[in-house]
């Protein structure tokens, strides 16, 4: 995998190729395993790892970086904003959660726009409810009981108004339909057939509940569109493996929260540490050194002028105040 540094282009990919259509071509013929990144380090950690993809998710954006629950709060530029510093600091495609859209056809437009400016290559849509659209902040987690979806009709017009304001054609526009956990798993199945049909290039059945659930949706899609599972954890389904999901009929797997976690327990219990010892000594052996940190940035330190002249930094985005 090239390692240089990110474009400055932020949807530009290796090869000429923009970052959209290597994403389309990596799924062609296998199912690729796509952490969720935080922040702008973990993102140069999951390239690094070899991993061909990253997503933005809603609920680490709203919990990890801006500390509020994911109920629909965070705004559209917040969003770009996050999208472009994470694809401005690796090369690998980048899938970003944009929860319901921001409102009717016309935000969703806007959305689009926005973000594949800011380097998405992928960008992801919900069936669910917003606040924007008058439903009280029932906006939530897929895997939380109390969701509310919108009328098919209504998703199947944001779904079109987003493939049209697509200025790359490779540009992957992703539905995902929450109906499973309220209206029940044929619902979801016809909702999604309705957005495929409406120009949604990758569907995203939310929260099967069992392997049975899953194989059956990978049966109604095959050959159909690629598909996304969500391997959340805590949540309503099982976690199946990369092999597993692939026997199945899905073509990525997603691991939105995933790092979030492990880093936050792993803090709580340095917290602890030092709260009980009184130094971080011990801890020494757990953490990044100097040295890696530098190395994941391409950093020397007796040459910052060079790490300057390689690597231009992220420009703002439409509507950033900073």
């Amino acid at each position: 995998m090239d390692h240089s540094s990110a474009s400055s282009d932020p949807a530009a990919g290796a090869g000429g190729l923009s970052r959209a259509t290597i994403l389309r071509r990596l799924v062609a013929g296998q199912t690729i395993a796509v952490p969720g990144a935080p922040l702008a380090l973990v993102a140069k950690l999951i390239e690094e790892e070899g991993f061909p993809a990253m997503y933005l998710s809603g609920a680490v954006l709203s919990a990890g970086v801006h500390g509020v629950p994911d109920i629909g709060l965070i705004t559209l530029d917040q969003l770009a904003t996050h999208t472009r510093i994470l694809s401005a600091a690796a090369d690998i495609p980048l899938v970003v959660d944009a929860d319901t859209g921001f409102g009717g056809p016309r935000e969703v437009e806007e959305c689009v726009s926005v973000l594949e400016e800011a380097g998405a290559a992928a960008i992801q849509l919900e069936d669910q409810q917003g606040a924007a659209s008058g439903s009280g902040g029932t906006k939530r987690c897929g895997h939380l009981a109390g969701k509310r979806v919108i009328d098919t009709a209504e998703m199947v017009e944001k779904v079109a108004a987003a493939r049209a304001a697509c200025r790359n054609p490779d540009t992957i526009i992703i539905a995902r339909s929450d109906a499973r956990g309220v209206n029940g798993l044929d619902e979801a199945l016809e909702r999604l057939h309705a957005y495929r049909n409406a120009g949604a290039d990758w569907l995203f059945p939310e929260a099967p509940r069992d392997e049975e659930e899953f194989a059956r949706i990978g049966r109604e899609f095959a050959g159909v569109a690629p598909l996304l599972a969500n391997m959340t954890e805590f949540g309503v389904g099982p976690l199946l493996t990369v092999d597993e999901l692939a026997d199945l009929g899905f073509a990525v797997a997603l691991y939105p929260v995933t790092l979030l976690r492990v880093a936050m327990q792993a803090m709580h219990a340095a917290l602890a540490v030092i709260a009980d010892e009184g130094t971080q000594s011990s801890l020494l052996d757990l953490m990044q050194t100097r040295e890696e940190l530098y190395d994941l940035l391409g950093y020397d330190p007796a040459h910052p002028e060079r790490w300057l002249a390689e690597h231009p930094l992220p420009r703002p985005v439409k509507g950033d105040v900073r």
